[in-house]
């Protein structure tokens, strides 16, 4: 049946639309209340500590883990890059591992930002988790973000062990842009020849140039607008190489092979069409798909279980993936 709401062409006052939950658009209204430089309008240093400072604001509380540990992952270069393990549990056999990248369009988050949720992550899926704290841009233009997410994940497929780290039983995951990545990380662990056993991606970006209707329809008044995506983009990438598949893996040539993939979506989202639209890629490619369309709610919702119960909903729908993939490894644990 054919979506016949208005697209969004206009600036609205956030909370201001019929298609929220109650609970979103009130949400909404109470942010758009507050005061606030838009991003676009910083710097992109500014931006990210603009972003540090409200990241974790309607987030979980940071949960109580036995394991939290810096690390240090090898690049191609030589050099090293920071990430954070996070163990559901001190003692036992080795775990599975779930490689986290976080969101932030290419420019800003970071360890501090994702801590929260990859906090939830480990301890509802009882599945091991690092985040990488890759390179940002404008500093680090494309495509360093997508090198220091596959050489992280080389890492630990060579020296996992040394973290009590099952090696070959890894997952790439992220949220936002982080997701653009670990889709773009599973195409290129299919081409080298790495096992991955899931590629769990939440509300990825997956298309070069912002146009499919959800960018219209939701492009103002539900919290990432279409001047904050543009922002991003300009940051990261030169306009004439956003055809690049490892930018928008929408527009890779063959997706057959890639690792199974979870998705989860919400509706009030810019990036909702071209999420389903990858979702499809896969399927005809006959590549397991579970997808998950959360209705009512917008872009980085999942970050907001201190309002939202879908939040709540969402992590532990990816909690269960996350178990399903590897059944004889992972506790079955309880909500929270």
């Amino acid at each position: 049946m054919q979506d016949e709401r208005p697209l969004c062409t206009s600036d609205a006052p956030f909370g201001d639309r019929d298609d929220l939950t109650p609970g979103m658009r009130k949400l909404l209204q109470g942010i758009g209340r507050v005061p606030r430089t838009p991003f676009y309008e910083q710097t992109a240093q500014a931006a990210r500590a603009a972003y540090e400072r409200a990241a974790e604001v309607l987030d979980l509380p940071r949960a109580p883990l036995p394991v939290v540990q810096a690390l240090a992952l090898p690049r191609r270069d030589g050099s090293t890059m920071a990430a954070r393990l996070y163990k559901p549990t001190a003692l036992g056999a080795p775990l599975p591992v779930l490689l986290y990248l976080h969101g932030g369009g290419f420019t800003v988050g970071s360890l501090e930002t994702h801590d929260s949720l990859c906090r939830q992550l480990a301890l509802r899926s009882g599945v091991a988790v690092v985040a990488l704290d890759y390179r940002l841009a404008p500093e680090h233009r494309f495509p360093r973000a997508v090198e220091d997410a596959f050489d992280a994940l080389r890492a630990l497929a060579v020296s996992g062990a040394q973290w009590g780290l099952l090696q070959d039983q890894l997952a790439v995951g992220g949220d936002s842009a982080g997701g653009t990545l670990a889709a773009v990380c599973a195409l290129m662990c299919r081409d080298a020849g790495m096992a991955l056993r899931l590629q769990l991606l939440i509300t990825p970006g997956t298309t070069a140039y912002a146009d499919t209707p959800s960018h219209q329809r939701y492009g103002a008044g539900y919290l990432l607008d279409a001047k904050t995506i543009e922002w991003f983009f300009a940051h990261y990438i030169d306009r004439d190489q956003r055809s690049d598949w490892r930018f928008a893996p929408l527009g890779a040539d063959d997706l057959e092979g890639v690792a199974p993939a979870v998705l989860l979506l919400a509706e009030c989202d810019p990036l909702v069409d071209e999420g389903l639209a990858y979702a499809d890629r896969l399927r005809w490619a006959g590549v397991p798909v579970d997808l998950e369309l959360v209705r009512g709610v917008v872009h980085d919702f999942i970050k907001m279980g201190r309002a939202l119960r879908e939040a709540h909903h969402a992590l532990d729908w990816c909690a269960q993936a996350l178990r399903s993939a590897w059944p004889t490894h992972t506790p079955q644990t309880s909500s929270l």
